[in-house]
């Protein structure tokens, strides 16, 4: 039974039998697909409540908002491209779920303001919203003194950690889909607050609970360990500019 087969996936971590059966599910095998969307409810309600930080099951909103990331996940996994369908799945579902905290904040909001002002006021509090949020342009001249403080104060944090930006240019992964993996895992490291209180206090990363979230081996994750702790360093970091420069391997 296939079911059977997905089970034995968990157990062995074959990347290229869950890889070949998210492409049966995408070439339209609907057996497939429910058979993967059942086998992964248990990672699916983790996962939830991993972001929501609580628990989370089949009656909570944010597991169906889970599972429909999952199912986006099976659709747009390449393996060519993605690390695994795993964590490529826990990359979309997160996206997933926190644009549906923020549009329950802002509904939750506007509601709130409707009911609590007159329709002028509520007016005039958009406009003051707009305008705070509007960014000030800078002149190219200040835009280079910013970005050179910013490698400054980034290279003061690497040192904390023993690390440098000679260091980091020897140990940065060489192959465009090892660096991807490697940003896709420093993303959910820098998204969790267990994780990231973990590398702040003890200025290295938690490799065993890694391992055991995502579908990369232990000596995958040694390898890339320097890269990892600078990128989510700088993910959780104010460094704006710093951040526009890999902005394109931010999902």
């Amino acid at each position: 039974m296939l079911l059977s087969i997905i089970q034995g996936i968990f157990k062995t971590k074959t990347k290229q039998t869950m890889s070949e059966l998210a492409q049966k599910a995408k070439a339209g095998d609907e057996e497939v697909l429910s058979d993967l969307l059942f086998a992964f409810t248990p990672f699916m309600k983790k996962t939830a409540s991993f972001i929501c930080k609580r628990p989370i099951d089949e009656h909570d909103e944010e597991f169906s908002i889970a599972m429909n990331g999952f199912h986006e996940a099976v659709m747009a996994f390449d393996h060519t491209e993605s690390a695994s369908l795993q964590t490529f799945a826990h990359l979309i579902i997160k996206r997933r779920m926190v644009d549906y905290i923020r549009k329950e904040s802002a509904r939750k909001e506007k509601v709130f303001l409707m009911q609590s002002a007159s329709e002028e006021e509520y007016i005039s509090e958009q406009h003051y919203l707009l305008d705070k949020q509007s960014i000030t342009t800078y002149t190219e001249n200040q835009q280079t003194a910013a970005r050179r403080e910013e490698l400054i104060r980034f290279s003061e944090i690497l040192v904390v950690y023993n690390l440098s930006f000679e260091e980091l240019t020897k140990a940065a992964p060489k192959h465009a889909d090892a660096r991807k993996t490697a940003f896709q895992i420093a993303q959910i490291i820098a998204d969790s607050e267990e994780f990231y209180d973990y590398l702040l206090k003890n200025k290295r990363l938690p490799m065993k609970e890694i391992e055991a979230l995502v579908e990369v081996s232990r000596k995958t994750l040694e390898r890339h360990r320097k890269y990892m702790i600078a990128v989510v360093l700088l993910l959780n970091s104010d460094l704006v500019y710093i951040k526009d420069y890999v902005k394109g391997e931010i999902i």
